[in-house]
């Protein structure tokens, strides 16, 4: 079945059109260089703890520096003030050059305004191996350049610099590259035997920026960072943690993530500024048959008056989702030059998905497009798994997106405002999108969708067309699209599509269908 609708516009005006009530804030209202001194209460639409500033015993030790790597002065001072009770390890203004450094409870690593802070290249730098997840599947490897596991109350903060491992140094050159990671790392392998240490030249996993594993409050304020091996800020397995006022810049490197939240709960983001090689904000819970075995999901995370920059998403959910996102509240965020807007990913083997994700008053200036779903990856990853066709039968690992709102959007620029490629045997289903002023080259292009409402939107295209195939139970109600060509051409394709309907919107009812709701013969 396929059928090709063209419906004549009306010429509208602005005043007749949908608008905006609110305000969506612009570039100079968010980022790294607003944070305020305190943290304003959160008020989202799932329960969060109170999230509060850290305290510190006012015990303090000053490293000073001796030979050409000061690691030892560091990790000791660290070692000594967490023994101590706790209190703060400053590093002065200078440039400063460590291998690993590990964090120990109650321990506020705190760097000092000019003070740079650059991380060795050899392998040695960061042995031994230590416990890690890496795209979602856990091995014992290099970690991360700051690393904490199983620490209570630990912080990284101050004005000052990160820099990561320099370019061609073994670290990035003994990356692992023979495969995705879950046709090289067997799930039923223990963890302990799975060791990537570069031993005579061998791969290595690279190390993250700043991670910590299985921590409770965690709180990172105010540092820059460059030059990052990996992904940049990577919490794992923890739970309150605090991201404030961070700018990342890691344009140009190959998985050069901003802000990673892997199967971690009651997470704060605000005000940062990412500039990325890859995803900027991004949540995770696992990749496949490894992150259904652990089974933690990422949840009750809240990100806002933050700024993603360049990058493949502003805001990624997945792909690695084994174990589910759920309970994501974005609001008051702006993308300027970004790829994609907010960005849902995940693969037929990567199970789990992503469910009650929130998002409210962001301004996106785009390379793509504004909202994207890509279900079913390349074949370069995942083989035939990425052919849509035929559907396959439903199991463990197979994802799912739902439960989907968003509202208060200006879209300054983007390739299409929504564009869906789900999975056959599990579309994307409940997505519900209102209050919008989009200026895009196309409206809606969706594959495998079940249930999407568009409602009080403003749609500047200037492509006319409408694209579903297999895709159902979908809505607009006060929709005006506008653009040149005024008209807007309809192409339904798929056995499965079924209940479109336009409702107060232009087309009120598209030429060729006889009433306002289009349904299969």
């Amino acid at each position: 079945m396929k059928k090709l609708l063209t419906a004549t516009l009306l010429c509208i005006s602005l005043s007749a059109a949908a608008q905006l009530n609110v305000h969506v804030p612009t570039i100079d209202e968010v980022g790294a260089t607003r944070l305020p001194a305190d943290i304003a209460p959160v008020h989202a639409p799932f329960s969060v703890p109170a999230f509060k500033k850290p305290v510190f015993p006012k015990y303090t030790v000053t490293i000073k520096g001796q030979g050409n790597s000061q690691t030892k002065e560091i990790q000791q001072a660290i070692d000594a003030v967490s023994k101590k009770g706790g209190g703060t390890v400053i590093i002065p203004a200078g440039n400063w050059h460590s291998g690993r450094i590990i964090l120990k409870s109650n321990v506020n690593l705190h760097l000092e305004e000019n003070a740079v802070l650059e991380f060795g290249g050899e392998i040695s730098d960061y042995l031994p191996v230590v416990f890690t997840r890496t795209e979602g599947v856990e091995v014992m490897s290099l970690g991360a350049c700051i690393y904490a596991n199983g620490q209570r109350n630990i912080a990284v903060t101050g004005k000052g610099k990160l820099v990561g491992p320099p370019a061609n140094c073994p670290v990035r050159k003994q990356v692992m590259r023979q495969d995705v990671i879950e046709n090289v790392v067997a799930a039923n392998k223990p963890v302990a035997q799975r060791i990537y240490d570069g031993h005579d030249g061998g791969p290595v996993y690279l190390p993250m920026f700043v991670s910590a594993v299985n921590c409770k409050n965690v709180y990172l304020e105010g540092l820059q960072l460059e030059n990052t091996p990996f992904w940049n800020i990577v919490p794992i397995y923890c739970d309150n943690v605090i991201i404030r006022g961070i700018t990342v810049n890691s344009v140009g490197i190959p998985s050069g993530d901003g802000i990673d939240i892997e199967s971690s709960k009651n997470v704060l983001i605000e005000y940062c500024t990412l500039n990325c090689g890859d995803d900027c904000f991004t949540l995770k819970a696992g990749r496949g048959e490894d992150g259904l075995r652990i089974g933690r999901p990422t949840e009750n995370v809240v990100i806002r008056h933050s700024l993603a920059r360049q990058g493949h998403g502003g805001i990624t959910v997945g792909s690695e989702t084994a174990a589910m996102i759920r309970n994501l509240y974005v609001h008051d965020v702006v993308f300027d030059d970004t790829e994609v807007g907010l960005r849902f990913k995940t693969r037929r083997p990567r199970g789990g998905g992503g469910e009650n994700l929130h998002y409210e008053r962001i301004r996106m200036r785009l390379r793509l497009d504004a909202f994207r779903w890509d279900m079913l990856g390349a074949r370069m990853y995942v083989g035939a798994l990425a052919d849509r066709l035929p559907a396959l039968p439903v199991n463990k690992l197979t994802p799912v997106y739902r439960n989907i709102y968003a509202r208060d959007i200006v879209v300054d620029s983007a390739r299409a405002l929504v564009r869906v490629d789900g999975i056959p045997e599990s579309p994307m289903t409940g997505f519900h999108l209102e209050n919008v002023e989009a200026h895009c080259t196309r409206f809606v292009q969706s594959i495998d969708a079940n249930g999407i409402s568009i409602s009080n939107a403003n749609i500047y295209t200037t492509d006319s067309a409408l694209t579903l195939t297999d895709s159902r139970n979908i809505t607009f109600e006060k929709v005006h699209i506008i653009n040149p060509a005024n008209k807007v051409v309809v192409n339904i394709s798929g056995e499965l599509t079924d209940n479109i309907r336009f409702s107060n919107s232009v087309p009120e009812k598209p030429e060729g269908w006889e009433t306002s709701t289009w349904k299969k013969n």
